[in-house]
């Protein structure tokens, strides 16, 4: 019997010590929210229960469709009292307007939904509905009041190109607060990461070919947001085979044109990249490379309608060109 009991002790040390030296099991999951597609894989402890229950929350306080979310009233009514977090993300995406001189715009929304990208019912604005859309583009009009926000009369925002942004800064703290050291997130295309891998090797995050199935190259990061915006995924072709996506130029009300065909933007902040991706896109190569020169603060990977792709200084060691995209590197200094 204690033979036995002695080779079961064994046995269960054994066990333990296999487990302590293993790499810490994973946990993932998968969901909807925010009109996309999310998941999580978290290392050590399972948290993907708060991560889905934060992205609910969030949309339920910035959802453009839903006229019950905090966005919905305002763009209805013209005025709101809004939560902390919207008041936030608004004071947040008013900074980084400023920051690319309109090149972000909150109050693009009717825009947005003139050529149909909330609907789906596509349609190429008149000339004269153009001017009409750029006057209701502004975003010097959205006013602040304590917990109040307003807009003037047929003017409406629309928080989408920041609020996944905002919705990974949360995830990163909530995963940090319970603990986690290793994590990685995909809302909708915004990549989140905590630490290192479980190995401790960095993340490898691909960056996708705009003009195809494959990727342009692949960003190796630790604890950082990974954000890209391009017109690859939400477009229609119109009538005369013009190829229109749902990334508006404010001072346009049109589709942006600024020779990117996607912007990825890499940082600590994620509401930053989220908001800079979008504005980047929007400006264009020549006027981003300025900005970053200027502010610093955040990376950038370019791919241009020349067929290049244009990585800054500070990332140049951690990114690779996939050698059979067909693109040019160039690094920008």
């Amino acid at each position: 019997m204690k033979k036995n009991l002695s080779l079961l002790f064994a046995a269960a040390f054994v066990f333990l010590s296999l487990s302590a030296c293993g790499a810490p099991r994973e946990y993932a999951s998968d969901f909807f929210a925010m009109d996309t597609y999310m998941s999580s894989k978290t290392y050590g402890t399972d948290a993907s229960g708060a991560v889905k229950e934060e992205a609910e929350r969030l949309e339920s306080l910035f959802s453009v469709t839903d006229e019950n979310s905090e966005i919905g009233v305002l763009n209805v009514k013209g005025s709101v009292k809004a939560s902390t977090e919207t008041v936030e993300l608004i004071e947040k995406a008013l900074e980084i307007s400023e920051k690319t001189d309109g090149a972000l715009d909150i109050t693009v929304y009717p825009a947005v939904k003139a050529w149909g990208f909330t609907t789906g019912d596509y349609a190429v604005p008149s000339p004269e509905r153009i001017e009409e859309l750029r006057a209701l583009t502004d975003y010097e009009k959205v006013d602040i009041d304590g917990d109040t926000v307003s807009v003037p009369e047929g003017f409406m925002i629309d928080l989408g190109a920041v609020a996944k942004g905002y919705l990974g800064d949360r995830v990163r703290v909530i995963l940090k607060d319970s603990g986690i050291t290793s994590a990685i997130a995909d809302l909708g295309g915004n990549i989140v990461t905590v630490g290192d891998k479980p190995d401790g090797s960095p993340w490898r995050v691909a960056i996708r070919d705009p003009n195809g199935d494959g990727s342009v190259g692949v960003i190796e990061v630790t604890d950082k947001c990974v954000v890209t915006s391009g017109g690859y995924e939400r477009y229609f072709t119109d009538e005369n085979g013009v190829k229109r996506w749902h990334i508006i130029d404010p001072a346009t009300a049109q589709p942006a044109d600024g020779g990117l065909l996607s912007a990825t933007v890499i940082g600590e902040g994620c509401v930053l990249c989220d908001g800079l991706s979008t504005a980047i896109f929007v400006m264009g190569a020549e006027k981003a490379k300025a900005l970053w020169q200027s502010e610093g603060g955040f990376e950038m990977i370019l791919v241009t309608k020349a067929g290049e792709v244009l990585v800054t200084d500070g990332i140049k060691d951690s990114f690779f060109l996939d050698g059979g995209s067909g693109y040019e590197l160039k690094v920008i200094g």
